[in-house]
């Protein structure tokens, strides 16, 4: 039996793209979901557009399922990627988010940040 090679996949623009059109592949899943992610973290701290789309996204139950390694999911990614921003809008939008976990989730993420509240979390990227 052959293994059938897998697709040859291009990674999508994410620098040219709008943040419409990366909150839309962090959506619709597949394999370059996180890089969509990862390029809102970037563009939070100056764009609060692309913040408050992190916020959206990170309610998503795909992408609070889609782990990036062990229990740090995408939406625990976008909202530390939000807290460390340290801009007032992205901090508003991270405890939106936060408060939008399960509780379970909320106490796991601030174990992860080692911090007792969020607002005490001050994380670097």
């Amino acid at each position: 039996m052959t293994v059938p090679q897998p697709p040859n996949l291009t990674p999508p623009p994410v620098r040219q793209m709008g943040n419409a059109e990366l909150a839309e592949l962090a959506r619709s899943g597949g394999a370059y979901r996180g890089k969509a992610v990862f390029e809102l973290v970037d563009r939070a701290g100056r764009d609060d557009d692309a913040a408050t789309r992190l916020g959206e996204l990170s309610r998503l139950t795909a992408l609070r399922e889609d782990r990036v390694f062990h229990s740090v999911s995408l939406a625990w990614a976008a909202i530390i990627g939000l807290l460390a921003t340290e801009t007032p809008h992205a901090r508003r939008v991270a405890y939106a988010a936060f408060a939008a976990l399960p509780a379970t989730d909320q106490a796991d993420l601030l174990a992860y940040v080692k911090a007792e509240r969020i607002e005490d979390a001050h994380p670097r990227l």
